[in-house]
């Protein structure tokens, strides 16, 4: 039988959400930040399943996997593989696939808290603090800006027109004929977007076009009232311009399952100011979204001993 690792299993449960009995498998609950001690922990593994981009797989990496035959990641996009190199070593590469409702479930959990305020009001009521000393934000009549209106902006901004809220999107190839199918206002320019909104929520995928599109510059635009919201990739946020419109009060404050470095380095500002509202990258973990990628995953191991691969990532 072949050996099967399944990374990053930080919650180590993938074992028991599908059935792996054609393979030997191995959980790996923790996670690998030295590249030297991942290729030492996979050498012998010819089957490896990598949870999102979790963990990368450059040329580097993959030339010192000579056992390796099937990478498998869970979803359809994975840009912490090398697509290339893996073909050119004759890996292949399938994904599987994944809901985008759990992302958006958790905007509005992150929108929620930071507007009332939760942790801190949850956190007095149980240490015996004030009962009550925060006044909420309300979310009828204000402004959502979306960053980004593909299968998780349109959903979020679906649930901000059912609180009654005004909502508007920017993107690069964002069109008024989208956006009036929608419901949805197109803002003139980003710029505008980020005077306007009361709630900015990114939704783009990171390429170079969205690589550090908010800065130090478009934060500045942003009323010391606002909040924004990041759910989507880290580097599309200037984090040390973040951290210090944070610092300053420049912004009310944001609420963030993202980060450039994961986990989260113990610490980290991030982790301490009282304006943040973080979460540890959940935004896919549901036990729903769970059994699809492991089950689909079981999939594409059984299909590849097959010789007839589905869901190949080109």
């Amino acid at each position: 039988m072949l050996r099967c690792a399944v990374l990053d299993d930080y919650q180590g449960v993938a074992l028991g959400l599908a059935d792996w009995s054609r393979v030997r498998a191995t959980s790996f609950r923790g996670h690998f930040t030295d590249r030297d001690e991942l290729v030492a922990a996979l050498h012998d593994y010819e089957i490896v399943v990598a949870m999102r981009e979790r963990t990368p797989f450059p040329a580097e990496v993959l030339d010192r996997l000579p056992n390796l035959r099937l990478l498998i990641t869970t979803g359809m996009r994975n840009a912490a593989i090398d697509l290339e190199a893996a073909l050119a070593r004759g890996v292949t590469v399938c994904g599987t696939g994944s809901s985008s409702t759990p992302p958006v479930e958790l905007t509005w959990a992150l929108i929620l808290g930071l507007t009332r305020h939760l942790v801190p009001e949850a956190t007095a009521l149980r240490a015996g603090g004030p009962w009550q000393s925060t006044l909420g934000t309300d979310l009828h009549g204000r402004t959502l800006g979306l960053l980004g209106l593909g299968k998780i902006g349109s959903r979020v901004a679906e649930i901000g027109r059912a609180f009654g809220m005004d909502v508007v999107a920017w993107s690069q190839n964002l069109t008024r004929e989208r956006t009036d199918a929608l419901g949805v206002r197109l803002a003139p320019g980003k710029d505008a977007l980020l005077t306007e909104a009361d709630i900015v929520s990114v939704h783009l995928v990171l390429s170079a076009r969205t690589r550090g599109l908010i800065g130090e510059r478009e934060l500045s635009l942003m009323r010391p009232d606002a909040y924004l919201v990041n759910t989507s990739r880290a580097a599309i946020v200037d984090q040390e311009a973040l951290a210090a419109a944070l610092q300053a009060g420049q912004i009310a404050g944001a609420g963030l399952d993202v980060f450039e470095t994961e986990p989260l380095p113990a610490g980290h500002e991030l982790r301490t100011l009282p304006n943040v509202l973080a979460t540890p990258h959940l935004g896919y973990v549901t036990e729903l979204n769970y059994r699809t990628y492991f089950r689909e995953a079981v999939e594409d191991i059984d299909a590849f001993l097959a010789g007839a691969p589905v869901r190949r990532l080109a």
